[in-house]
């Protein structure tokens, strides 16, 4: 499992192992799944059994999920703004390494030199992707 597959597993729980970025090559789920804006290409996660408060059937509330894990951290993390906090809050490697892979799964095409950037592109991507595959977002989180 990629380090998406790891981010995705951790918010939407096992069932989440189905869903693919929007830039890979799997077909689209159809079972059931509730239909999201213009991510086509994109498997939906079932977001069973993980462990947040689900607003609706078939989303799963991402900032509490979150906040819960960075709750027991000890330190303070903005994951509603850094790739890097929201993989530490949920106990994935968030090297710089770990994030220019997680740049090649999700398809960044940007030079990976600049991390900054690069890391700008990977959390606005990231929650794309999760409100794609279910997830509630906080309207303080720009999605596109």
């Amino acid at each position: 499992m990629g380090i998406f597959g790891k981010i995705m597993g951790a918010i939407f729980g096992s069932h989440a192992e189905a869903a693919t970025p929007s830039g890979g090559t799997s077909s689209t789920a159809t079972g059931g799944a509730p239909p999201t804006s213009s991510t086509s290409g994109t498997a939906k996660a079932t977001p069973m059994g993980a462990g947040g408060a689900s607003p609706g059937p078939g989303t799963v509330d991402v900032a509490a999920i979150l906040d819960k894990a960075v709750a027991g951290k000890g330190e303070k993390l903005a994951w509603k703004t850094s790739i890097v906090d929201l993989m530490k809050a949920l106990d994935i490697d968030s090297s710089l390494t770990a994030r220019k892979d997680l740049a090649k799964e999700l398809g960044y095409t940007g030079d990976t030199s600049d991390s900054a950037t690069m890391n700008i592109w990977l959390h606005k991507k990231m929650m794309e992707e999760l409100a794609a595959n279910g997830g509630k977002l906080p309207a303080d989180i720009k999605k596109s």
